[in-house]
């Protein structure tokens, strides 16, 4: 994983989970690799992912099991929710960029419809 000097490392890690369980590479109820795993893995502190699950399990994203380790939540709810607030930070920032190039609420959509347009032509 390459991280961004601008944002802490903790929080890329979360969002690096968040988007592993948005897509389905860690389905409900599977289990995370152990801490010490994870840190080897992202070449990172040991604090730093324990700051980025203790985060996940407040946010009850994934709950511990004592003795067993962190396992995805198999609450579609929450899962459902998490991958509503991802989809509303990227649309968040789209318009906030596009905004800033004075481009106007229905122009946005009509940008958008046209490069979805593209995209499935390309994809053809």
């Amino acid at each position: 994983m390459k991280f961004d000097d601008k944002i802490p490392i903790y929080y890329q890690i979360k969002s690096y989970i968040y988007r592993e369980i948005i897509v389905g590479e860690l389905a409900p109820g599977d289990k995370l690799p152990a801490v010490r795993q994870l840190a080897v893995d992202l070449t990172v502190n040991v604090n730093t992912v324990q700051r980025a699950l203790g985060e996940l399990i407040s946010e009850k994203i994934i709950e511990p099991q004592r003795g067993k380790g962190n396992f995805v939540t198999e609450d579609r709810e929450i899962i459902e929710k998490l991958k509503k607030m991802l989809i509303t930070e990227q649309l968040q920032e789209l318009y906030e960029n596009l905004y800033q190039l004075n481009v106007t609420d229905d122009e946005i959509v009509t940008y958008l419809q046209t490069y979805i347009n593209e995209r499935k032509q390309v994809q053809l």
